[in-house]
Order: C-alpha cells, then sequence, then structure tokens
C-alpha cells in the first residue's frame, strides 16, 4: 500500500511539473503575442543599414597612388596592389586593384588610413556567392557604385528596426503601440507633401498654420 502511495505521488508530481512547464512557455508565447514583430521578409524587406555600416569596400582608381598603406594596416595584408615604376617620371603606375571579401574581415583600416580617401566603406551587405573565387573583386568591380535599399521599388525599406529608441538593446522589449524610432519612406513622403500642401505659391508658409506656429 505504501508503494502505490509512492507512486501515485510521483505520478502527481510529474504531471504538475509537465503542467507548470506548460505554463511557463505558453506564457511565453502570449507574451510575444502583444509584441510588435521584428522578423524580415527578404528579400521583399530589407533593412536600411546605419550610417557607420561596414559593407562592401568603393575603390576609386583616379585617387589612388600606389602608396600600399593599406596593405601594411591590414591585419592579413589583404589589398593586392599591383604597380611598376615608372623610370622616366620616377614615380609608380598602378596597374590593378583587388581585394578578396572572402577573406575580408571588415575592420575598416585600409579606408581609415588610406591618405588620399579612394577607399570607402558602402552599406551593401549583399556578397553571398557559389564560387569563392568570384569573391575576389578587382579595380573595375570595386569601383561600381553601392547599390541603395531605397532605390529598388520592389524592396520595402524598413528603417524602424534597424534604428531603436535610446537605452533599448532588444527589439524584443518594444511594445506593439510603442512610438517606432525611425519612419518609413511612406511616412517620410506623406510629411513632406503634407508640409507641401501647407505653403502658397510664394514658398511661405499660410497664414492659419503661421498662427498655430506663432499663438502670439
Amino acid at each position: 500500500m505504501l508503494g502505490f502511495l509512492e507512486k501515485v505521488s510521483e505520478y502527481t508530481k510529474e504531471a504538475f511539473d509537465a503542467a507548470k512547464y506548460l505554463v511557463e512557455g505558453l506564457s511565453v508565447t502570449f507574451d510575444h503575442m502583444r509584441r510588435r514583430p521584428v522578423t524580415v521578409q527578404y528579400p521583399y524587406e530589407k533593412l536600411i543599414p546605419s550610417e557607420r555600416y561596414r559593407g562592401r569596400i568603393h575603390y576609386e582608381f583616379d585617387k589612388c597612388i600606389a602608396c600600399e598603406v593599406c596593405v601594411r594596416v591590414c591585419p592579413i595584408n589583404l589589398p593586392v596592389v599591383d604597380w611598376v615604376m615608372n623610370k622616366e617620371t620616377k614615380k609608380k603606375e598602378l596597374r590593378n586593384y583587388s581585394i578578396d571579401f572572402g577573406a575580408c574581415i571588415f575592420c575598416g583600416n585600409c579606408v581609415e588610413y588610406c591618405p588620399t580617401n579612394c577607399l570607402s566603406m558602402t552599406e551593401e551587405y549583399e556578397l553571398a556567392s557559389f564560387d569563392r573565387h568570384s569573391l575576389n573583386y578587382d579595380n573595375v568591380a570595386l569601383g561600381r557604385l553601392p547599390t541603395s535599399v531605397t532605390s529598388d521599388p520592389s524592396v520595402r525599406s524598413l528603417r524602424e528596426l534597424s534604428y531603436l529608441p535610446e537605452g533599448v538593446m532588444d527589439p524584443h522589449e518594444l511594445h506593439a503601440n510603442d512610438k517606432r524610432a525611425g519612419k518609413l519612406p511612406s511616412q517620410i513622403l506623406q510629411e513632406i507633401q503634407k508640409e507641401a500642401s501647407q505653403l502658397d505659391s510664394n514658398g511661405k508658409i499660410k497664414e492659419n498654420v503661421s498662427n498655430k506656429l506663432d499663438p502670439e
């Protein structure tokens, strides 16, 4: 009889623990249901990178003086500078410049220490490829202008997910009704149209609007 009661007690305890874990899991689920979504439907939705985002390096061939400072400051000596010495002018003539983004760590040292500012970090982050050799960009590929997220009409640019309010590190901490840190391009366009509608033909604010801004 005592063994039977012990088994019933253990079974009841296990059932209680199972119900407790189930309630805890559902509480997390219901808590996330009232929060705003943070999932980006890539590639139809893309985040706008921050201003100091370190993406693909842009290179300007005409500004390069083949000083090889970028090679010396690179932690892995990555940039390849191909140049020859012109005996008549006694100056370096640049032939080719290449960077292998398959090995690049995007530290930004080459951009920071370049004396002629021929290197710059862009916001382009889509560098995936099926062949690792195609990630070795020459001076022609590096000189291509960077693509912008806002320039593609088929992509919805999401700015409010990339810029969080001050002091907030996790997007899940924001409630669905909280004020967003950024605005969608459509919202910015509506504000511009609203401001334009408040201006007269001379580019001045209408009287009723000016009275609201200056009650005196």
